[in-house]
C-alpha cells in the first residue's frame, strides 16, 4: 500500500507544476459563530442560541477517507463515537448511553427532519453514504423540546445539496489497505426551482480481522421543488443492501496477542448480518402570510433484517410510519420581536422477528445453518411528541428561549409462537419536557449563555422483558436535568473563535442492563448518575491570504461523570466512575489550503483512560489517534474537475480499543471478551472526476 501513497505524491507534483489552478483561496468572510441553525424550527444563529450547538460542514466531512463519520463526530467536544467494526458503532453524547451493551440509544437522529431513531430509540448512521450528508448540527444535551427522547442530545444530518444554478457528474472511487474499495456515481442539477442530487455507492473491505468482510451498497435520491412563491416540495429517498461478517469482542489476552482474529464462536458460526432498509420522505412547506409558515413531512422506513449469531439465528421486519408538523407564528410582542413554534411528531411501528436455532456445530467449516424456530415476537410501537417552543428578544442584546413537550410511548408484544397467547401491552404514560434558556450579547459576537431543560429516554422492549419474556411494568425512564452556562466569541476580526461550556447533568431512574445469559440481558431501575464536564473549542485563522489559508485548532472535553447512587443487586457502585466514558478527550488540528488547489488536513487526537465495568477494576489504556490527508484538486478543459488524495489512518501505528463491551462477562472457563480492537495503521488514495455542465 505504501507504493500507492508514493505514487500518489508523486503524481500531486506532476499536476501540482503542469495543472496549476489561477484562483485564490475561498475566505471564509462569514463567522462560525454567525451560522444559521436550520434544525430547529425556529431559525437562530449559532451566536444566539442557548444551548451548545456543534455544526460539521461538508469541508469538514471531507478532511477524512469519506468511510465512516467515527473520525469526524470524534473531533466534536463531548462527542464520543466508539467503531467496533464498520457495522458496530456506539455513540454517547456527555456520556449517555455508553453503558449500552451494543448500538446507539439515549440520543435522537434525523435525515432532513425524517427520524433515523426508531420508535424504541436505536439509532444506526452507520451505514449511510457520508458523501450524501452535506452538514450535521449536533445539540448536546437535553436541549431541544421539539424533538422528543434525546436525554443525550439530537444529531441532524441533512442531505447533500446541489449549488445554485450548477449541474454535473461525478465519479469517485476510494482504495485502501485491509482489501478497500468504494466507488461512487452521483449527478446533479440545480435551477432556480429545482434541487436535485441522487448517488449509489458500492463499499466493500475485507477487514483487518478474521471474519470481518463488509458489502455496502447504497442508492440515494434527493430533491426540492418550488411550488408558486410560497410552496416548495421535498423528497429524500435512501436504500441501503448491506451485508456484514462480525468478528465480535476479544477477551484480553487474545485482544493483546492476536488483534487480528475473531471470537472463536462468532468465527465457527461464520456470523454475519444482512438487511435490506428503504427510508422515503415528503416534505411540503409554505409561507401563508409574514407571519405564518408551515413545514409538514410524512415518512417511511422498512427493513428486513437477518442476523446469524452462534447462539441463535434472527430473522426480523420492521416497517413504521410517521408523521412531524409544525406551525410557525413571528410577530412583535409588545414591540419586541418573538416567534412561537408549535407541532407534534407521530411514529408507528411495527416489528416482527423470530429466533431459531444455530447448527454451525453440526456441520463444522460450513457456517450458520439455520434450524428449528423457537420463538415469533409482534411487537407495535407507538410514539407521539407535542411541543410548544417560543423564542423572544426583551432587549436588543437579551435572547430568550423557551419550551415545552409532552411525550407518550406505548409498547404492544405478543408472543405469536405459542398458542392462545395474549397481548402485552404497556406504557410509560406522559412526559413532560420543559426548557429555558437565555443568551445575552457582551460585545460584537461575544455571548454567553444559560440553560436548563428537563430530558428523558424510555426503555427499549428488550430492556422491559423479564427472562421469562413479560414486560416488566415497574420500569421507569430514565429522567435528566441538564444545567449549563457557556460563553460564545469571535476575536482579532473574526480569525479567532472560541467557546465554552460548563455542564451538569443529573439522571435520576438510571436503568441498567443486567446480563443474564449469552446476548440476554434485562433492564432494571439501578440508581442514578452525575454528569458534570466542560468542553471548549478554539478555531484561529494564523494565515488567510490569497495564496495560503492555515487554521490550526484545538478542542476538547473533561469530564467527572459518576454514579450518585448505584446499587446494583448486592453490589454498591455509588461513587465510582461512569462506565465506558473516557474522562478526558483533547483534539488538535491543521488545516492547510493554497490557491493552487493543494491543501494538508491533519488531525490529532488522545483519549483518556475507559473504566470497563461498573466496579472500575478494569480500564482501557490512553491512546492517542493521528490522521493526515492531503488533496490535489484542478481543471481540465475548464469542466472536468479532478480531484486526487491520499492519506494514513493511524499514523503513529497506536494499538488501542476502538471499542469495547461493557460490563461484559464470562461464562464458565471462557475469559469475558470487553475489546474491539482498532485498526493498524492503514493508507488509502483516491481519485474523484466531475463533468460540469
Amino acid at each position: 500500500m505504501i507504493k500507492y501513497i508514493l505514487f500518489s505524491f508523486q503524481f500531486l507534483f506532476v499536476l501540482f507544476n503542469v495543472f496549476p489552478l489561477f484562483s485564490q483561496v475561498q475566505k471564509d468572510t462569514i463567522a462560525l459563530s454567525e451560522i444559521t441553525l436550520e434544525a430547529s424550527p425556529i431559525k437562530n444563529k449559532l451566536q444566539n442560541s442557548a444551548s451548545s450547538v456543534s455544526v460539521i460542514s461538508r469541508i469538514d466531512i471531507h478532511k477524512t477517507d469519506g468511510i465512516v463519520l467515527t473520525p469526524v463526530l470524534n473531533k466534536i467536544p463531548g462527542v464520543y463515537m466508539q467503531q467496533g467494526a464498520l457495522n458496530t458503532n456506539r455513540i454517547t453524547i456527555r456520556g449517555i448511553g455508553a453503558r449500552i451493551p451494543y448500538g446507539t440509544s439515549r440520543i435522537k437522529a434525523y435525515f432532513d427532519g425524517i427520524p433515523i431513531t426508531s420508535a424504541e430509540g436505536e439509532t444506526v448512521i452507520e451505514d449511510i453514504d457520508v458523501a450524501s450528508i452535506e452538514k450535521i448540527e449536533i445539540i448536546k444535551g437535553p436541549n431541544s423540546t421539539s424533538f422528543g427522547s434525546g436525554l443525550g442530545g439530537v444529531l441532524h444530518l441533512f442531505s447533500r445539496e446541489t449549488p445554485a444554478r450548477e449541474s454535473f457528474g461525478k465519479y469517485t472511487t476510494t482504495f485502501g489497505d485491509f482489501g478497500l474499495l468504494q466507488q461512487r456515481l452521483s449527478a446533479a442539477y440545480s435551477d432556480i426551482h429545482s434541487n436535485l442530487y441522487s448517488s449509489y455507492s458500492d463499499l466493500q473491505n475485507e477487514g483487518y480481522r478474521t471474519n470481518s468482510s463488509y458489502d455496502r451498497k447504497n442508492f440515494n435520491l434527493f430533491g426540492k421543488q418550488k411550488i408558486a412563491a410560497k410552496g416548495s416540495l421535498s423528497f429524500i429517498g435512501m436504500y441501503t443492501k448491506l451485508k456484514a461478517y462480525i468478528p465480535s469482542s476479544l477477551s484480553e489476552k487474545d485482544f493483546n496477542n492476536n488483534p487480528e482474529k475473531a471470537a472463536a464462536t462468532w468465527n465457527a458460526a461464520q456470523g454475519f448480518e444482512s438487511y435490506n432498509k428503504f427510508m422515503m420522505g415528503l416534505g411540503y412547506d409554505h409561507q401563508f402570510s409574514k407571519k405564518w409558515s408551515l413545514n409538514s413531512s410524512i415518512f417511511s422506513n422498512v427493513k428486513e433484517a437477518y442476523e446469524a449469531r452462534p447462539f441463535d439465528i434472527l430473522d426480523e421486519n420492521t416497517r413504521s410510519l410517521g408523521l412531524r408538523l409544525n406551525i410557525n407564528y413571528k410577530d412583535r410582542m409588545l414591540s419586541l420581536p418573538f416567534e412561537l413554534s408549535f407541532g407534534s411528531e407521530m411514529t408507528t411501528e411495527n416489528c416482527e422477528y423470530s429466533l431459531s436455532e444455530n447448527l454451525y456445530l453440526t456441520q463444522p467449516g460450513n457456517g450458520s445453518i439455520q434450524g428449528n424456530q423457537f420463538s415469533a415476537i409482534n411487537e407495535k410501537r407507538n410514539y407521539s411528541n407535542y411541543f410548544l417552543q417560543m423564542e423572544f428578544w426583551p432587549t436588543k442584546k437579551l435572547h430568550l428561549e423557551t419550551g415545552i413537550a409532552l411525550n407518550t410511548t406505548k409498547y404492544s408484544l405478543k408472543d405469536v409462537f405459542q398458542t392462545n397467547a395474549e397481548s402485552q401491552n404497556h406504557t410509560f404514560g406522559s412526559i413532560w419536557s420543559p426548557r429555558i434558556g437565555l443568551s445575552y450579547k457582551v460585545g460584537n459576537l461575544k455571548n454567553i449563555y444559560a440553560s436548563v431543560s428537563k430530558g428523558f429516554s424510555v426503555p427499549s422492549v428488550a430492556e422491559t422483558l423479564t427472562p421469562a419474556g413479560q414486560i416488566n411494568t415497574d420500569l421507569q425512564p430514565e429522567i435528566g436535568w441538564n444545567y449549563e452556562i457557556g460563553f460564545k466569541g469571535n476575536w482579532l476580526d473574526n480569525k479567532l473563535y472560541t467557546e465554552a461550556a460548563l455542564f451538569s447533568t443529573q439522571i435520576e431512574n438510571l436503568v441498567v442492563a443486567r446480563r443474564t445469559a449469552d446476548d440476554r440481558y434485562v433492564g432494571v431501575n439501578a440508581g442514578s448518575s452525575s454528569h458534570p464536564g466542560v468542553e471548549f473549542i478554539v478555531n484561529y485563522k494564523v494565515l488567510e491570504s490569497n495564496n495560503f489559508q492555515i487554521t490550526p485548532y484545538f478542542s476538547g472535553a473533561i469530564n467527572h461523570f459518576k454514579f450518585k447512587d448505584f446499587v446494583d443487586g448486592d453490589a454498591d457502585y455509588s461513587g465510582n466512575q461512569l462506565t465506558n466514558v473516557p474522562n478526558k478527550q483533547l483534539n488538535f488540528g491543521l488545516d492547510v489550503y493554497t490557491k493552487w488547489g493543494f491543501s494538508v488536513t491533519a488531525s490529532y487526537r488522545t483519549t483518556g483512560r475507559i473504566p470497563m465495568n461498573d466496579a472500575n477494576t478494569k480500564y482501557t489504556n490512553s491512546f492517542s489517534l493521528l490522521d493526515i490527508k492531503t488533496t490535489y484538486a484542478f481543471k481540465v478543459l475548464k469542466i472536468l474537475k479532478t480531484e486526487l488524495t491520499a492519506g494514513v489512518n493511524n499514523a503513529l501505528n497506536e494499538k488501542y480499543a476502538a471499542s469495547i463491551v461493557p460490563n461484559a462477562l464470562g461464562f464458565g472457563a471462557v475469559p469475558p471478551r470487553y475489546y474491539y480492537p482498532g485498526n493498524p495503521i492503514n493508507y488509502y488514495g483516491g481519485v474523484s472526476i466531475s463533468c460540469l455542465f
